[in-house]
């Protein structure tokens, strides 16, 4: 009972993938009518062919040494006009559904990245880059290969084994008895194996996709794999995941592999069967050698599409896995829009009230309790704590990257559910530990603050930065070519143009996450008085490890569990000499 319930399922999910990329190919209604044509006229014109064959035969007088050379040559210079125009027509075809496929192929590519970016952050960090990037390109791809091969050999079969059904009823209605018995054995086969095959399609995708996360991981991390000695550890896990993926995809293949070989037996029976009751038919004069010919023919274009299906049943349960997980991906739900009536942020003073604000990434574990704060415009705010307290989650709440599970927040008494997204990360500019560059030159990069910056103006925030003088000892300047994600660099030069890309954005609000980590201590002192001159008159939310860096700070919030636990300025929580005067002192012990 069980089992065919989720046969059952497979079967329905089956049908809204099919459905859903039907929904694609309609966007393009006026080429696939044109593709209709091109095949109908195509396959008609092939299926013509044997019926002549059948009437050059029967120009020859068998037993009275009389041939009809005029007819025999007409039909047969006729045929060859016909197979010619059909193979016309069907290359026509196929480059018109290629340029189909490709549009559909863009199509969904461009839906998959948009949405992506529609995602809320919490989609990524539970899910590994190497299987994002496996539904963009594999996935996608292996659509992309069915719709402009698998579907045009289906619609060119259905057409065939109609158009040859018809025309061997009227050949010998008799002689068709015969698939009553082979054709239905062909069908239950294919049915019964597919129900099988597809479940295991889908695993050799997500297989591949875990092995391409694996791969994306282990590659970024080199220097730690090689500074630590691991390299046997990781090829052994890469090994385990490899197999694991070869594994799906030989079980996958073998079962579909079955599937064609199977039916073209069964459909060499019925061949088998129709030339022996047709020889039966002749011999009793109930019909002409000629069509006999036909008839064997038209049967074999009759069986031919449904073993052809049967041969690209692996391709086509693969694509419906890979469209599968692709709308999986696009089912997602995305990051809630703003409400009809949110309101626009503008001239952002930097006021923050929290109160009574709860939250947890998932319900299980809270990692924010019961927070309250009040912040004024200009105050720097440090945040500081052990590993795990919750100063990043802050940020995630502020930023509304998460929305809390109870409690508001509110930027300039506005309850920042209520205020749209855009305007309210514009409020702020983030400068964060994991730096993020694109590939393109340095101005591109750090006039990314800010649109459309001059040259003067992207130079004035890189001196700030203290990265100028770095940056024009380059043979091309500010025009040196970032490779991917800055891995040209070091990581304290990243860091400083991720500052000088702060720097150049025109912002009421700072979020600094450990914004000096990958510098040296004396490019830290460098920058430290620039950095509170970028923060003057800004609202900053300082995190920090180097508690060193935050002694100016107005207030000093110490985080551990979720909880404020202590508040106040540095000589003050020194003073009173609790958690955050251990933290503080044990940056000195030796």
């Amino acid at each position: 009972m069980t089992n065919n319930k989720q046969q059952s399922n497979g079967s329905h999910i089956k049908l809204s993938v099919l459905k859903r990329l039907g929904s694609y190919l309609w966007r393009h209604k006026g080429l696939l009518f044109l593709a209709f044509l091109l095949m109908l006229a195509s396959n008609l014109l092939a299926l013509v062919a044997p019926a002549l064959s059948g009437n050059a035969i029967d120009a020859i007088e068998l037993g009275k040494g009389r041939v009809d050379f005029d007819k025999v040559i007409f039909y047969c210079v006729l045929m060859i006009v016909f197979y010619i125009l059909s193979a016309l027509f069907s290359y026509a075809l196929s480059i018109l559904m290629i340029h189909i496929s490709q549009k559909i192929t863009y199509t969904m590519r461009k839906e998959v990245f948009d949405h992506l970016l529609d995602l809320k952050v919490g989609y990524f960090d539970t899910n590994q880059t190497g299987n994002i990037v496996s539904h963009l390109s594999y996935d996608i791809d292996t659509v992309n290969a069915s719709l402009s091969n698998d579907l045009l050999q289906i619609c060119a079969g259905v057409v065939t084994v109609i158009g040859s059904f018809i025309m061997m009823l009227s050949i010998s209605p008799v002689l068709i008895l015969v698939f009553a018995v082979t054709l239905p054995i062909s069908i239950g086969f294919t049915k019964y194996k597919s129900t099988k095959v597809r479940p295991l399609f889908k695993r050799r995708s997500a297989k591949l996709g875990e092995l391409n996360g694996y791969a994306e991981e282990m590659l970024s991390g080199q220097k730690t794999i090689k500074a630590y000695r691991r390299e046997e550890r990781i090829i052994e896990r890469f090994d385990r995941k490899n197999t694991d993926a070869v594994d799906a995809y030989y079980e996958a293949d073998y079962q579909g592999c079955m599937i064609g070989p199977s039916v073209n037996f069964i459909n060499n029976l019925s061949m088998s069967f129709i030339s022996m009751f047709g020889a039966m038919l002749y011999l009793f004069g109930q019909i002409t050698l000629g069509n006999v010919s036909s008839f064997i023919m038209y049967s074999r274009k009759f069986a031919g599409p449904i073993n052809e299906l049967a041969n690209i049943m692996a391709e086509l349960q693969s694509a419906c896995a890979a469209a599968e997980r692709i709308f999986e991906l696009l089912d997602e739900e995305p990051e809630k829009l703003d409400s009809v009536d949110a309101s626009e942020l503008r001239d952002v003073e930097g006021q923050v009230d929290i109160e009574h604000v709860a939250f947890g990434y998932t319900h299980e574990k809270r990692i924010i309790h019961d927070m309250n704060l009040s912040v004024k415009p200009g105050n720097i705010i440090a945040i500081v704590g052990p590993t795990g307290a919750g100063k990043t989650t802050i940020i995630n709440l502020l930023m509304r990257f998460y929305d809390p599970d109870s409690g508001t927040i509110c930027l300039d008494e506005n309850n920042i559910i209520e205020v749209t997204r855009k305007s309210l990360r514009a409020a702020y500019t983030m400068v964060l530990q994991d730096t993020w560059l694109f590939c393109g030159s340095i101005f591109d990069n750090i006039s990314y603050g800010k649109e459309g910056a001059t040259l003067e103006e992207v130079q004035k925030a890189a001196k700030a930065a203290k990265i100028h003088d770095y940056i024009e000892s380059l043979p091309d300047g500010y025009d040196t070519i970032l490779s991917d994600d800055g891995v040209n660099i070091s990581k304290g030069q990243k860091q400083l143009i991720t500052i000088a890309r702060a720097m150049l954005a025109d912002s009421s609000m700072l979020i600094l996450d450990e914004a000096t980590s990958n510098v040296d201590s004396r490019t830290e002192q460098q920058i430290q008085d620039v950095m509170y001159k970028l923060m003057e008159g800004r609202t900053c939310f300082v995190i920090a490890h180097r508690l060193s860096t935050i002694q100016n700070a107005d207030l000093i919030l110490v985080i551990k569990n979720g909880n404020i636990i202590e508040q106040g300025t540095h000589d003050s929580l020194l003073k009173t000499g609790g958690f955050y005067a251990s933290l503080y002192n044990a940056q000195f012990d030796t």
